[in-house]
This record gives C-alpha cells, structure tokens and sequence, in this order.
C-alpha cells in the first residue's frame, strides 16, 4: 500500500493553480497517487483521498475560488 504525506496532495495543488471541486480533488489525488493510497499528517493517518480531502476542508486549508477551491497558500505548515 502506497502512504502519502498530505503535504504532497499540498503541493500538488499548489503547483497547479487549479480549482478544484471535491470531486475533481479526488480524481485527481486517485490520478497522481491510485486509488489505494492512504495519507497520513502530522495529526491524522490511514485516510483515503475523500478522508484527507475532509481533514484539510475541517482545517481551514481551502481556499474559495469562484469556480471551486484551492489551497490557502497562507496556511500551509511549513515544516
């Protein structure tokens, strides 16, 4: 099984630009990481795309766009 940090779906979104929808976010998580991976952060593990997508919504590190969301580049822990 493949274990993924939620700072590389960050990055992925940083790197982007785009909007997301929830479900353009999880096509494109299941895309670049398949469909098994789990994530884990600094608080939380064992979470499918949809979990991680809803730990990072419940965190506040979205940020609305006017055709979706994207990551608020202020609040991403740099560590």
């Amino acid at each position: 099984m493949n274990h993924v940090h939620g700072h590389e779906v960050i990055a992925m979104m940083l790197n982007t630009g785009e909007a997301y929808s929830r479900a353009s976010l999880h096509n494109k998580i299941v895309e670049r990481f398949g469909s098994e991976a789990r994530f884990f952060t600094c608080s939380a593990e064992g979470m499918t795309a949809d979990g991680l997508i809803s730990f990072l919504e419940n965190k506040g590190k979205f940020q609305p766009l006017e055709d979706g969301f994207n990551i608020d580049s202020e609040k991403v822990c740099q560590h």
